[in-house]
């Protein structure tokens, strides 16, 4: 699906004369033309499969003789936004996995990340979509996704709280197990902060 870029800029323009802006004037008049461009920027992600980049990249088989017994990419930086207020939140994805007989290059896993935050969302769906991706694309013995958020609807409106960060977990495989979850936890915080 297309996204309609005259409908968003016509809205747009409704909304800054409903606050009693005139849409007209030198400061506002590119404003819709703005905002319907960033939306096609943060809604990319509509209606692609965020384990494209998995299912189409060339992986390297025979993972876990080659290539050891569990791979960790984190500080994935994302932004998305939250379907509730349409304000942006943004933060850090973590992912750990225990591969079976196929890994991917680190951008792929970086690509899952950002497909699937293109789009109105949840935190907490987000992380099961990413976890879901990794599923679905790697076939791992084993995921795990943390993901820590800053939300413009609870820094920005309501209760203004600038720091608050909300995490959230997911977990597949080998790492749903409280004792490989902790394993794929522990390797997450090795060298954190260095």
């Amino acid at each position: 699906m297309a996204i309609d870029v005259g409908r968003i800029e016509a809205a747009v323009a409704e909304i800054l004369a409903a606050i009693g802006e005139d849409p007209s004037r030198d400061g506002l008049r590119r404003t819709p033309e703005r905002v319907a461009a960033t939306a096609v920027e943060l809604f990319a992600g509509i209606d692609v499969d965020p384990a494209t980049p998995l299912l189409q990249t060339q992986g390297f088989d025979g993972a876990v003789e080659r290539f050891g017994e569990l791979i960790a990419l984190r500080g994935i930086a994302f932004r998305s936004v939250c379907e509730h207020h349409l304000l942006p939140f943004h933060g850090t994805a973590s992912i750990v996995y225990r591969p079976a007989e196929r890994i991917v290059g680190l951008g792929a896993l970086t690509r899952v990340v950002e497909i699937a935050a293109a789009r109105p969302q949840l935190q907490e769906r987000l992380t099961e979509q990413i976890a879901d991706a990794l599923e679905h694309g790697l076939h791992p013995r084993g995921a795990l996704v943390v993901l820590e958020a800053v939300h413009g609807c609870v820094s920005d409106r309501g209760p203004r709280q600038e720091r608050a960060e909300t995490v959230t977990l997911a977990a597949r495989g080998d790492f749903a197990d409280p004792a490989g979850r902790a394993e794929a936890i522990a390797l997450l915080g090795a060298g954190a902060g260095t």
